[in-house]
């Protein structure tokens, strides 16, 4: 209910840009420059987990593109998501070309606790994803969203934690809900999230997806394909990546 009061507040009321609060305007050109105007590239944190998959994004998180994130992560502005799925789609797009064969591809989003997605109200990865599988299909690429990850245990909030600390954390903590074998075992996998930082959470969300057995059989005609990863952004450790 909050998400749809913050939407049709959102037509009614004055907006100001989401990444630098020019106003009159969800997003100025500079901004949106900002987010998708730079091809997206692998990106890999240091130290890097083991088990992380490969890992495309649009956009170094700083700047305009750290305040657009946490205008629509934190207070509540919606409208952005479309913005932010493309720039998914491009990290998607970039991502899957090492996937095989083509086919359908099953955006997965890391899920947020229950505590959280009630306290923001609403799933940001979840509506991030669903407005980058739109995008693609526009674009001629078969696409949906699957929330088939779900956490099965609590973990710690993960702010001020180093990377071996988050590891730790999210140890086991995801699972694939009953059912969600099947989707995964039919279609190419992205894993996505809305920010890359030390890796864990997509180490952990990827664990998963293997240990449901979401690597294999459809995905690929010749043996087993790589799960991938995709967000908008990467902290500013990745920078030497890009």
């Amino acid at each position: 209910m909050r998400g749809w009061w913050r939407e049709i507040a959102g037509l009614v009321l004055p907006v100001a840009c989401g990444g630098c609060g020019r106003p009159r305007t969800e997003l100025c050109e500079d901004c949106r420059a900002a987010l998708c105007g730079a091809l997206p590239r692998r990106v890999r944190p240091t130290p890097e987990p083991a088990g992380l998959p490969v890992v495309h994004a649009a956009a170094a998180y700083e700047n305009a593109v750290r305040a657009v994130l946490l205008a629509h992560k934190e207070r509540g502005a919606l409208p952005l998501s479309r913005v932010l799925g493309r720039a998914l789609a491009g990290a998607v797009r970039a991502g899957t070309g090492r996937m095989g064969s083509p086919g359908p591809l099953l955006l997965v989003p890391v899920p947020s606790s229950r505590r959280a997605v009630a306290a923001r109200g609403h799933d940001p990865a979840r509506r991030i994803a669903l407005a980058a599988a739109g995008e693609l299909r526009r674009g001629g690429m078969p696409a949906r969203v699957g929330t088939v990850l779900r956490q099965r245990r609590p973990v710690a909030d993960q702010s001020g934690l180093g990377a071996r600390q988050r590891q730790a954390n999210l140890a086991g903590a995801l699972e694939v809900v009953a059912g969600g074998e099947r989707l995964l075992a039919a279609e190419r996998v992205v894993l996505v999230d809305d920010l890359l930082t030390t890796g864990a959470t997509l180490t952990e969300a990827a664990r998963a997806v293997d240990a449901a057995g979401g690597r294999g059989g459809a995905l690929s005609g010749a043996g087993q394909a790589a799960v991938v990863a995709a967000s908008p952004s990467a902290f500013e450790i990745n920078r030497n990546c890009w």
